[in-house]
């Protein structure tokens, strides 16, 4: 069973435009799976394989004659000095959609592409399955139930959860931490691992996150880092719209799939979840990931940040698009109360006309209107509102 992404018109325009295409992203989202579906016809070359790889740093020329183009070429991270050499071929004839490359470790190989194929190749950050995906191909799934599952394309196609996500935690621990990092100790790793899932959507204390892990605070920014740079999490940044106030700093954490994070965090089912005392920061990421899902696809750029005073008032998250503000407040509760939206007012009190669009994220069965004028919308009306804005 195919299911159809979101982003694939996307792709496909993308690779009628440039000589080289590379989709970026954590492990196992689909982007392999998603350039063979989409370039059937194409050569397929990948590095995975020690040999291939191997072959790429010592033979480069004689390895890519024998994969005509258009070509996948899968895992580039393996052999960064291939995109010099792709550079070179492409210089020679600049005819798009040649090379479409998959890789991982986002930062490292960003830096290789930015050195070797500035302006020749178009870069996309694949994430797991959003939650409307599933709905359009006819996967029926509540939201709890895709918030403890999360979006990796083959928790949806049979396997259980529960010998996937041990199986993908392993593969990562063995593959990207030690051998980026060299870490000895993958327990203690993993301990580090599951910290982390227990503070999604909170802010990050990098003390308190090594102390609670035995490992000294470097430690932990630097493993944070690789957890970013591997598509796991990401850090949302505090919005400082107005610096008269006195801001949080802080940023704070987000899984990008709510399913791992759930499975880090121990919980063993959509029930025993949504019936624990973290539901609200779940709910919280999820929505984060599926705007965030929707901006990707749509090659948005507006950057998602939080706002929080010193003095308490917050907004979840906050969204600039040429000056004007959408401030977000997620609440898990199906009926949220005037006061839940006391974050929003006091953001629009110190951005006097700028707040253009006020929603609280709920389980709302239908949107309706506060008498402050907040929408109370469910994650699909906000992602339609945050199209239309």
């Amino acid at each position: 069973m195919w299911i159809a992404r979101e982003v694939q018109p996307l792709i496909r325009r993308m690779a009628r435009q440039f000589p080289a295409l590379l989709i970026t992203g954590a492990r196992q989202t689909g982007k392999t799976s998603l350039l063979r579906h989409l370039y059937p016809g194409a050569s397929y070359l990948t590095l995975d394989l020690p040999a291939n790889a191997e072959a790429a740093r010592t033979a480069p020329d004689e390895l890519l004659h024998a994969y005509p183009s258009p070509v996948i070429i899968d895992e580039i991270q393996y052999a960064p000095s291939l995109l010099r050499h792709l550079k070179v071929r492409i210089d020679q004839d600049r005819s798009p959609g040649r090379f479409l490359l998959t890789g991982s470790q986002v930062f490292p190989l960003m830096q290789g592409v930015s050195e070797s194929l500035a302006g020749r190749c178009a870069v996309l950050n694949l994430h797991t399955l959003a939650r409307a995906e599933l709905v359009a191909a006819g996967i029926a799934i509540e939201e709890p139930q895709y918030m403890f599952l999360g979006g990796y394309p083959e928790l949806h196609l049979g396997i259980d959860h529960d010998l996937w996500f041990p199986a993908y935690v392993a593969t990562y621990l063995e593959r990207d931490v030690r051998n980026v990092l060299r870490v000895a100790d993958l327990p203690e790793v993993n301990r580090f691992l599951r910290a982390c899932a227990l503070r999604t959507s909170q802010m990050v204390n990098y003390s308190d996150l090594a102390r609670d892990t035995g490992i000294a605070p470097n430690t932990a920014r630097k493993w944070i880092g690789l957890l970013q740079t591997s598509g796991v999490l990401a850090m949302i940044e505090p919005y400082f719209g107005n610096r008269t106030k006195r801001l949080i700093k802080a940023p704070k954490l987000a899984f990008l799939d709510t399913g791992l994070a759930a499975f880090l965090a121990g919980y063993r089912s959509a029930r025993e979840l949504t019936e624990s005392t973290l539901v609200g920061a779940f709910w919280e990421s999820h929505v984060f990931g599926q705007i965030l899902r929707q901006a990707a696809n749509r090659v948005e750029t507006a950057p998602i940040g939080y706002w929080r005073t010193a003095g308490g008032p917050e907004v979840d998250m906050v969204i600039e698009r040429a000056g004007a503000l959408t401030a977000i407040e997620c609440k898990w509760a199906e009926h949220p109360k005037p006061a839940d939206a006391d974050g929003l007012k006091a953001l629009e009190a110190a951005e006097p006309g700028r707040v253009k669009q006020k929603m609280i994220v709920c389980r709302t069965k239908a949107p309706f209107r506060l008498p402050d004028g907040t929408w109370v919308v469910n994650t699909s009306d906000a992602l339609k509102r945050l199209v239309s804005a």
